[in-house]
Order: C-alpha cells, then structure tokens, then sequence
C-alpha cells in the first residue's frame, strides 16, 4: 500500500513569482520539440536533454541511450518520455541513485526534472517517502506527469532551471554525490585533513638503497683553483673595503 504525498507549503522562490524579464546571457536557451527543421536540430535537443539529466559535460559513448535516441527522432515518443527513459536509465542509477541517500535523489531530480531547488525540508521528506514506498521510478514518474511538469514544458520541450538570475544551472554545478558518501568511500584508506595519512602513505613507499663502491682515493686529482700570480709567487692582496675620496 502506497502512501499519498504528505502536504507541504510551497515557499515562494523566483520560478513561482511573474515578473518582467530582460533576456540576457544567463538566460536558458529553451529546446522544444517543434523548433526542430532538421537533424542537426534534434542532436542538440537530445544532448540539452543528457546534459540537463545526466549532467555530465561531455557524455560518453558507453551513456548514450541510443534506442531512446532513434525513437525520438522518428518523432515516435515525446521529449518527456524521452528524459523519463533517461531518468530511469541504468546510467542515471549509477550516477545519482546509488551515491545518494533518498533527501538527495529527491533534491537532485527536483532541480533535473521540474528545474527548480526544493521548497523545504518537508518536500524532501514527502517525495522521500514516496520514494520509499514506489521506489525511484515511480518517483520520477509521479514528477513528470505532475501538473507543475506540464504546465512549465509539456510533452516537447527538454527542462531547464527556471528563472535563473544568479549562478550557473544546476544540473552543471551540483556534484555527482555529497561529502558523506565521499568520505565513506574513503573511510578505510583516506580522511580529509588527517596529517597521519600523508605520513603512512610516505612510509609505504618503497626505497630502493644502491651501495656506494669503494673508490681509490690517490687518483682523485683536484684541479688547480688559485690565480695566476698566485701561481707565480706573486702574493695577492685583497684589501677588505674600498677607500673614497672625502670631501
């Protein structure tokens, strides 16, 4: 039995306020389904939408979902089922799922799905719970047919961080998983700030010694340093500071 959404106040953030708006370069550029003439059109929406999802800067070959990919430019599915079979890729699971607890996948597929922070910790906690009882994909399901997905990009336009006055997208800046997971990876071999680590990380490197031979010290020959009148027996004298004519 699946538990309904538990109620939470919207906060008012700047995608919920109408205002007026100067484009400018910090401006999202919006990919739509139907702005697409040629091919070279809808290779960009599909990497807007791998960028916007997966939100990796360059996307591997091994992370593209190319069966998705030939639906969509054969126009048989939309763009929001094409970023629904992205957020359910096997790719998105490793990526975000798997190195995440449930507050964070939450927080992430807010800002990659409906392009937008969460309100509060009480929506982190309600779509937790959602994603506790339905598991992720319904989860991501429950967001992209949600009326504020609808209303804000529909079936063919590829979501983007709405109203964005400061800062960089979100999906660009915010990193694959959080500190806790970072440091429970590197629990066992590496603490942040621990100066001992550095000392035993030194200690197992491994010191190759070569000995040093024996050398006949009557054949060394020292060359000759001294000056020339030196070397003549004329004595050389160095006078130990420089006299001035005194006015």
């Amino acid at each position: 039995m699946s538990i309904p959404l538990l109620d939470y106040k919207p906060s008012s953030q700047n995608q919920r306020v109408s205002g007026y708006e100067v484009p400018g370069e910090d401006t999202p550029y919006i990919y739509r389904l139907e702005d697409c003439v040629d091919y070279s059109d809808l290779e960009e929406l599909i990497w807007a939408a791998y960028r916007q999802v997966f939100s990796e800067h360059v996307i591997l070959r091994s992370s593209r979902q190319t069966d998705l990919e030939s639906q969509l430019k054969n126009r048989s599915i939309t763009v929001r089922d094409f970023v629904r079979g992205l957020a359910k890729s096997d790719v998105f699971r490793t990526l975000v799922v798997e190195t995440n607890s449930n507050y964070r996948v939450v927080e992430l597929c807010l800002k990659r799905l409906l392009g937008r922070s969460p309100y509060n910790k009480d929506e982190e906690i309600a779509w937790s719970i959602q994603i506790a009882t339905e598991g992720v994909e319904g989860f991501i399901d429950q967001l992209l047919d949600s009326e504020e997905y609808s209303s804000n990009f529909g079936d063919s336009t590829v979501p983007y961080q709405r109203r964005r006055y400061r800062g960089r997208p979100f999906n660009l800046v915010t990193p694959r998983y959080g500190n806790y997971w970072r440091d429970k990876l590197e629990t066992e071999r590496y603490k942040w700030g621990d100066i001992n680590n550095f000392r035993e990380m030194a200690r197992s490197i491994p010191v190759k010694t070569q000995s040093v031979t024996s050398v006949d010290v009557s054949r060394i020959t020292i060359p000759d340093m001294t000056r020339k009148e030196a070397a003549k027996g004329v004595p050389v004298s160095i006078s130990p500071s420089a006299s001035f004519p005194v006015r």
